[in-house]
């Protein structure tokens, strides 16, 4: 045991000369004293080779963490020792380990740490697929109204994430007010990942967050990106729909910085969705908005015909038939005049555009 290994002597350039880099660069020169010994103390080569204190204790557990040292005892081991346990190694004393057996060793010991994450992994795995399968996939089947109130900005958050990671086909949103720099880089980034999934992104601003250039900016970038989104005269709440199985809205639409409300289940989702959808038909596309301040240039043909009826004293029904188009076109249309010209009633609307020479 106490043996030297002569076949050291002539292995300069293999084994200890690959761990030069590592931190301690006198590690290489201690290991090397250590196989040209065998079996030796590690504080008297440390000391032979000028390690300082801190440095034996580094040199020291960076060996035996790479399993090139082994503890032992200057003197041979008794086999009786050995067999009733009564044998234990020296605290100094160390035997060297050829690198390759080390290695081995190392390499072993990794696969069996592999080997039980990858237990713990699929146990984990096997659990929440038990849980998704007798939980989450028979709720959201259930007819039952899953809400949950949300008051920490942190988690609603959270939940946008985790919902819009899931998303197959439908998102939709609505919003009263501008968004903030920071959550409208947030929402250009999930657009783009939404849009590349294949799913339908709309969005509905109000007219007065959208005549703000910073805002009108971030829109056309929506836009770009590929989201639908129009303008309303009057946006009711800021409303988030995924899927027809979630719903985010404001606990009071007056004031959305006290949380929201998570809606679950199609039941209840349907019906923001059925108001969501009304806005989205009385709403103006974005970047097809007419201003009153220019005269009545930018409206279309159709615009000025359904004005010039409108100022006759003409019915919706009757304007629609007239321009082969649906009632709701002539009621949306009809709506986003009436607000470019602030007026009350359709007909006060007839009568202004009149007046500014809009149908001139």
């Amino acid at each position: 045991m106490a043996a030297t290994d002569d076949a050291t002597d002539g292995r300069t350039g293999e084994g200890p000369e690959a761990f030069a880099g590592l931190p301690g660069g006198r590690l290489v020169p201690v290991y090397r004293e250590l196989r040209r010994r065998g079996v030796s103390s590690l504080v008297e080569v440390a000391a032979e080779q000028g390690l300082t204190g801190e440095e034996y204790e580094r040199c020291r557990d960076e060996l035996l963490s790479l399993g090139l040292v082994a503890p032992t005892t200057a003197t041979h081991a008794e086999r009786e020792e050995l067999r009733t346990g009564a044998w234990r190694p020296d605290l100094d004393t160390v035997a060297a380990i050829d690198p390759e057996i080390a290695l081995l060793r190392l390499l072993e010991r990794e696969r069996e740490r592999l080997r039980e994450h990858l237990a713990e992994a699929d146990q984990a795995y096997s659990t929440l697929e038990t849980l998704a399968g007798t939980v989450l996939r028979s709720a959201s089947l259930r007819p039952e109204i899953d809400v949950e109130q949300l008051t920490d900005y942190r988690r609603i958050q959270q939940v946008l994430e985790d919902i819009t990671d899931v998303i197959q086909s439908d998102l939709v949103s609505m919003h009263p007010t501008s968004l903030v720099q920071e959550v409208a880089e947030r929402v250009l980034s999930r657009d783009r990942r939404q849009i590349e999934n294949g799913v339908r992104v709309r969005a509905i601003y109000s007219q007065h967050a959208a005549s703000h250039p910073e805002v009108a900016e971030m829109l056309t970038r929506r836009l770009e990106v590929g989201v639908e989104v129009r303008l309303s005269p009057l946006v009711p709440m800021t409303m988030i729909i995924a899927d027809r199985q979630f719903a985010m809205v404001p606990i009071r639409p007056e004031n959305a910085a006290e949380g929201a409300i998570l809606v679950r289940g199609p039941a209840l989702v349907g019906s923001y969705l059925g108001l969501y959808e009304h806005c989205w038909h009385m709403a103006a596309p974005f970047g097809h908005d007419v201003g009153a301040d220019r005269g009545g240039d930018g409206l279309s043909e159709q615009q000025r015909a359904a004005l010039r009826m409108l100022a006759g004293g003409m019915k919706d029904e009757k304007i629609a038939r007239t321009l082969g188009v649906s009632l709701r076109t002539v009621s949306r249309m009809l709506s986003e005049l009436m607000q470019e010209l602030g007026a009350q009633s359709r007909f006060e609307a007839g009568v202004r555009a009149v007046r500014l020479g809009w149908l001139d």
